[in-house]
Parts: C-alpha cells; structure tokens; sequence
C-alpha cells in the first residue's frame, strides 16, 4: 500500500490541473477516498439516499457544497465524516484532480484523500442510502470506460464500472480521470465528457 500511496502522490503533483473559474458559480468537491482492505486497496463509493429531491438512489463519491470560508480539501473531509463517518485530516490529501462543471450548476474539484489504515464506513441515512468499498481493480475492466452517444447531441457519455455496474457521469468522469492520472500517469482531462440531462435535475 505504501508503493501505492506514493505512486498516486507523484502522478498528482506532476499533473497540471484544470481549475475553472468560480466567480459566480457553485462551488462543490468530491472525495476520492482510498484505504486498505482484506482484498486489497479500494475506494469509497456511496448509492445516495432514496428520498432525496435531487438524484435519489445514484451513484455517488462523498461530497457536496463548500461553506463559507472552506476549500474544496476542507470541505471533502467535512462530507466524508458527514455522510459515512470516516473522519480524514486534511494531511491525507494526496492531490486534486481537474475542476468539473455539472449540468446542475456546480464546479465540482475531485479530492484524493488516504486513509493508512482500514476504514468502517457507515452511511448517514439522511443522505447516503449505502456505501460500499470497492475494489480498485474494478477501475481497470476491460470494457471501461464505456462511451455511449449522447442522445441530445454533443460529447459522449463516458461510464465506469463499478460492484457489476456501470456508473454515470459525473462520478463516471472523477473515477475515470483518478485511474488515468492517478493511478497510470497518464494525462487525460473531463471537459469532454457528456452527461445525462437527467443529472441536471
């Protein structure tokens, strides 16, 4: 785990981030957070809450908006320890990945946190419906990322796989950039990858 660590560190400092402009917009960020397991390294992913107004039951990395005075690293921690109680300093931040702007309206930055040790996530059922550890290795099937065309036109759908299913964007679009970037150094950027209209409800 510790060859891991360093190895998704180095790609990160070398990658030359995209940040978008904020003036105006809303501010979120995501948590990409990595630990040990039995099986192996694996990653947090949550299904959110089913009697949320705004997408009930999808695919999700822990994370929302910023409040007053937070950065995306500080708010990332505070949403991880809010929705499945895994309590991450902010040293545990190995890097950011590029800026994404959602068809909801927000500019999201992907945060990579590391947890040393095994983690009990548990989920706040008001606003996670599950969470899961998952297997690092399922970033690296065979057939993801699956791109589909856009039915309304435009750059297409990029999906990743995750626990035998396919997750949408834009969570599609933060694992995918981790794999590439993190884990396999290579350069790869979000800006065009398309999402589902129904994410912008």
């Amino acid at each position: 785990m510790h060859d891991l660590r360093t190895r998704i560190a180095e790609n990160l400092a070398r990658f030359d981030r995209v940040a978008l402009p904020t003036e105006g917009r809303r501010l979120a960020a995501v948590a990409i957070v990595l630990a040990p397991t039995p099986s192996g390294p694996a990653f947090l992913l949550t299904r959110r809450a089913l009697h949320l107004r705004r997408n009930a039951g999808n695919y999700a990395l822990p994370g929302g908006g910023l409040d007053p005075g937070e950065d995306a690293v500080a708010a990332a921690c505070r949403e991880t320890r809010e929705e499945v109680g895994v309590d991450l300093p902010r040293e545990a931040t190995l890097g950011l990945l590029d800026d994404f702007a959602t068809l909801g309206g927000h500019v999201v930055t992907p945060v990579v946190l590391w947890s040393p040790d095994p983690l009990s996530p548990v989920a706040n059922p008001d606003e996670v419906h599950i969470v899961w550890q998952v297997p690092l290795a399922d970033l690296d099937h065979p057939r993801a990322p699956r791109r589909e065309k856009h039915p309304q036109g435009g750059p297409p759908i990029l999906r990743m796989f995750a626990r035998g299913s396919w997750v949408n964007p834009p969570t599609a679009a933060f694992l995918w950039q981790f794999r590439e970037v993190g884990l396999h150094g290579r350069v790869a950027r979000t800006d065009r990858i398309g999402q589902p209209t129904w994410t912008a409800r």
